[in-house]
């Protein structure tokens, strides 16, 4: 159905295809990555009911912020997409969209979260101008520095503080738990994409977590995972969550054993495909939450 809806639009105009892959909304991974930590927040700080107004607000807000992010992404590597194999054909660096379109196109989908963001409360507007900050600043973060993948983890970490204030008005200290599994959980995740371009990222001077890390790579990543999810153990006691988020926590486990094993050839492939499953292992997570609070 949704792949339907895309083709749909680009019948509307010959190049809306080209704006639909600038914005990847034909590869939803990203607004997967991003809604489940946003939702596993929303359910705790609403103690599993979220008011339907703050739910819709989320999940559009994650969906525009997500698309306005590939959006800067891209215009900040517009000259560097073409040397990679992986993105040479992206819109801006082939040319078919212009890089003063693509700016347009951020400023709209900006403008339309923060319409979305007026209406909640003013604490949660305030947090919203540092959510922007670093969904703007993180694709340029991998010229100067080796951590870009803890930018993003940052940014795709702030709706977490904005659903607590959105629901309660504030945010407790316990969720900075939540925060801070979910960043050790990105940069996890972002290690293993960052891998899948390694040698790319050296033939064009670009830095990574995965160029830092080298040979250890795996192993850090696997001690980042086992960090969050001792986060995630730690929040869940302070909020006094039970049995299925635990399972959920369980599942998630697995998946990154998973991910540990499949990647121990360190295959262009299989890196992307981990990076990729972590999904699951969100989905799970949420899920456990969800289970959690309705069948207590």
């Amino acid at each position: 159905m949704y792949t339907r809806l895309l083709h749909s639009l680009n019948r509307l105009h010959p190049r809306a295809w080209d704006f639909i892959q600038l914005m990847r909304l034909d590869k939803p991974i990203g607004i997967y990555l991003l809604l489940w930590p946003t939702l596993w927040a929303l359910w705790v700080a609403a103690e599993g009911v979220p008011s339907a107004k703050n739910l819709c607000i989320f999940v559009v807000g994650v969906i525009l912020m997500r698309a306005a992010g590939c959006v800067i992404n891209d215009y900040a590597d517009r000259n560097f997409d073409g040397h990679v194999s992986r993105t040479q054909a992206r819109p801006l660096a082939s040319g078919k969209i212009k890089p003063r379109e693509a700016l347009l196109l951020f400023a709209g989908l900006v403008a339309l979260a923060f319409g979305l963001v007026l209406l909640t409360n003013a604490t949660t507007v305030w947090l919203s101008f540092g959510g922007l900050a670093l969904a703007a600043c993180y694709p340029f973060m991998k010229r100067y520095t080796f951590y870009p993948q803890v930018v993003l983890g940052a940014a795709f970490s702030w709706g977490m503080p904005m659903a607590f204030t959105a629901e309660t008005g504030s945010v407790p200290p316990e969720a900075w738990l939540l925060y801070l599994a979910n960043l050790l959980w990105t940069v996890a995740y972002d290690t293993y994409y960052a891998m899948a371009d390694r040698d790319d990222d050296l033939k064009i001077g670009l830095k990574s977590t995965a160029i830092l890390f080298g040979e250890a790579d795996r192993l850090i990543i696997a001690t980042l995972q086992g960090l969050a999810l001792l986060c995630l153990l730690l929040a869940g006691a302070r909020f006094e969550l039970g049995l299925y988020f635990h399972l959920g926590l369980l599942v998630a486990t697995g998946c990154f054993a998973w991910e540990y094993w499949s990647t121990r050839q360190r295959e262009t492939l299989a890196c992307f495909q981990a990076f990729l499953h972590n999904h699951w292992a969100g989905l799970a997570i949420f899920i456990g939450l969800v289970a959690d609070y309705a069948l207590r």
